[in-house]
């Protein structure tokens, strides 16, 4: 068996997987602060998923957002969970036995999307929620680069002397089609700017109408780049404000087919149909955490 945590900030959602892949069981629970809490709550889960599924896990895999070793298991930083060079990983694996594997939130959730939606070949997650970044997988296997940063399109400076980004630069993706992007051009809705923007929008407010198709400008610039630079097959948007479903699709659909209407190369890349939305109703961090580490060796003998 299989368990996939997606540790947030304000709650641990997870799953066990059975060896056909199948999500057999679910449990959320709300996320604790500091090391002590984060581990104590994670191997709790564990412990719940074990005894209600009466199996073994084999192997943990855990989705963090914030910046992680994968390769040793460490959370090197993870502020809205208290996390500060913590051995998550090692820690987790002493106490269960089983082979543990941590990963930054949107590369599970990228892998979760794969597994989801039977995606085969390269493709691209692209996450909006606070922030803007992609997780890139090719077959199912995540892709991170040279030096781990394959994906983080948020911080590709797109507007000369734009806003200033938490990331010391100016004018970045981020800036325009996120979460933060959008509390700070349609403020006062708190978690729900997204929704209230695109309902104002529809309602013919000018002024909402500029603050929505700047954001979708902002979040069609981002596949673009991922398709033209990666030539993923599929990127798949997904994170809070992938909710907003086919009224976000189709707006950005909408300005890929008026590019291609005037522009051969645009045409060429069929952007339209290599979008999509995350299904909103599947675990896909948790499950995507799942499959972190391969599968255990079967014995013959």
């Amino acid at each position: 068996m299989r368990i996939g945590l997606d540790i947030g900030g304000t709650k641990i959602d997870a799953v066990a997987v059975s060896p056909a892949g199948d999500v057999v069981d679910r449990v959320r629970v709300p996320t604790g602060f500091g090391p002590d809490a984060v581990v104590a709550e994670t191997l709790a889960v564990v412990r719940s998923l074990e005894v209600r599924t009466r199996s073994t896990a084999d192997t943990i895999g855990i989705g963090v957002p914030g910046l992680v070793d994968h390769e040793t298991g460490w959370v090197r930083h993870a502020v809205n969970l208290g996390l500060s060079e913590v051995a998550l990983g090692p820690l987790v694996a002493a106490a269960t036995g089983a082979a543990v594997q941590v990963e930054n939130d949107v590369n599970v959730a990228a892998l979760g999307a794969a597994q989801a939606m039977q995606l085969d070949g390269p493709h691209a997650y692209l996450n909006i929620g606070t922030g803007l970044a992609a997780g890139l997988v090719v077959d199912r296997r995540l892709w991170r680069g040279a030096r781990g940063n394959a994906g983080e399109v948020g911080h590709i400076p797109v507007v000369a002397d734009g806003q200033p980004c938490v990331c010391g630069q100016r004018g970045c993706l981020e800036t325009l089609a996120s979460g933060s992007a959008l509390a700070v051009a349609w403020p006062g809705h708190g978690s729900s700017a997204g929704t209230a923007l695109f309902d104002s929008a529809d309602a013919g407010d000018p002024a909402a109408v500029a603050v929505r198709d700047r954001f979708v400008s902002g979040l069609a610039s981002a596949v673009r780049i991922l398709v033209v630079t990666a030539d993923v097959e599929s990127v798949v948007i997904g994170g809070g404000l992938a909710t907003l479903g086919e009224r976000l699709l189709a707006l950005v659909r909408a300005g890929f087919d008026g590019a291609a209407r005037t522009s051969p190369f645009a045409a060429s890349l069929d952007l339209s149909s290599r979008v999509h939305i995350a299904p909103v109703d599947r675990p896909l961090a948790a499950l995507g955490a799942a499959f972190l580490a391969p599968a255990p060796a079967v014995s013959t003998a």
